[in-house]
């Protein structure tokens, strides 16, 4: 990491549990708006950390908390079937209100941060790390989301309940989703409902949809690595949080 960035791994407050997060900011003074990061199911790896990296490149103070923590602390693998196999089965043992405390408590780090402009803050989640995000924005203090391929949004919800569909009315800030037109995990009739659900409820949104890609097309480590749709839905999240979130005078 260059000295534009500053990172560390942490301890944070979720609920009445501490968990580790990673926090990327910018090295430089200044106060900045914030962005939580959501986590695929492989853990806070090197991808998701880069990630975290980006957007303080970008110049904005980011956290992306251990959702696995209960069940695994420290998590993080590669993308063999053997990894994804078992990262999917730490995924079944979370709870939606866990998530929630875990991404509450990473906005509560943020905002007791001096260079944090605590008004609002912007979540980014990949994969199942996209399912929580769409399951975050329903949180307050969620100004902005950019929710990527996020399997079973439509159909289910972490640990049973009414699907996360369900609570898109309580969606108070703007959400982008971005989805692979050849993805096997995610049927077009899906992202359709979603789309729906956004406009029935107000909620302000942009869905993009990229016809050659497949699930996981915004991580280079992973074979369906798309360049073409990364490179475009990258634009599309910069251009959401510089729209939404606070900046300094």
């Amino acid at each position: 990491m260059t000295s534009l960035v500053r990172t560390e791994t942490i301890p944070i407050s979720s609920g009445d549990t501490e968990i580790l997060a990673y926090l990327a900011e910018p090295s430089r003074p200044g106060r900045f708006g914030a962005v939580v990061v959501i986590q695929e199911v492989f853990g806070v790896n090197s991808h998701i950390r880069e990630v975290t990296e980006r957007l303080a490149g970008a110049g904005y103070v980011a956290i992306a908390p251990h959702i696995y923590h209960r069940q695994a602390p420290g998590f993080e693998v590669g993308y063999t079937a053997e990894e994804l196999e078992l990262g999917r089965r730490y995924k079944q043992g979370t709870k939606a209100e866990e998530l929630l405390a875990d991404v509450q408590g990473a906005i509560a780090h943020l905002y007791s941060k001096d260079n944090v402009i605590p008004a609002g803050v912007g979540c980014i989640g990949l994969c199942f790390g996209g399912h929580v995000a769409y399951l975050a924005a329903t949180l307050p203090e969620v100004k902005a989301t950019a929710s990527f391929y996020g399997a079973g949004i439509a159909t289910l919800t972490p640990a049973g309940g009414e699907p996360t569909l369900s609570r898109t009315s309580e969606i108070k800030g703007t959400l982008y989703g971005f989805f692979g037109e050849k993805d096997p995990l995610i049927s077009s009739e899906e992202v359709n409902q979603i789309e729906a659900a956004l406009a029935e409820h107000g909620v302000p949104h942009q869905i993009f949809r990229y016809p050659n890609a497949e699930h996981g097309f915004f991580c280079d480590q992973r074979y369906s690595y798309h360049p073409e749709a990364a490179r475009d839905a990258w634009g599309q999240v910069l251009q959401l949080f510089k729209t939404t979130l606070p900046t300094a005078p």
